[in-house]
């Protein structure tokens, strides 16, 4: 009983994750040629030294949206017992996942290419499995 409800919220955020990163209308800060970034902590950087240049909205979507948004994927496989993976196997898995949701982006020239968003989700991802993690630790 308690996997079902799992395996549906799963579905449910992925179906709500491929509606943000696939099927939404391009933010209106882009200009019309396609925008990426592959040096790590450029984006990142930006946000945080030119602070003033952003309103709040944007800077809280890009820095915290990104990694609040992925705490999840690492909150899964833990909670249905995927025993086949070691969590460092696992964090290879969310990492790799992570890296083509950005590729299809970059292809598709949906969203933007950015590694730093990468780096900000698989952060998230961290964080929701050693939250998992400490959960199950305190939890015995």
């Amino acid at each position: 009983m308690w996997n079902a409800f799992i395996l549906t919220a799963a579905i449910i955020y992925a179906m709500i994750m491929i509606k943000l990163l696939f099927l939404r209308q391009a933010d209106g800060y882009f200009s019309n040629r396609y925008n990426y970034n592959i040096v790590p902590f450029r984006t990142i950087r930006q946000y945080i030294v030119h602070r003033e240049h952003f309103n709040t909205e944007t800077w809280v979507k890009n820095l915290f949206g990104n990694i609040v948004l992925f705490i999840p994927l690492g909150v899964i496989g833990p909670l249905l017992n995927i025993r086949l993976f070691k969590k460092t196997l696992f964090l290879e898995v969310i990492i790799s996942l992570l890296f083509c949701v950005e590729l299809i982006q970059l292809i598709t020239q949906v969203g933007s290419f950015d590694i730093d968003d990468i780096i900000l989700n698989t952060f998230g991802a961290l964080l929701g499995l050693l939250f998992t993690s400490l959960l199950r630790y305190t939890v015995k």
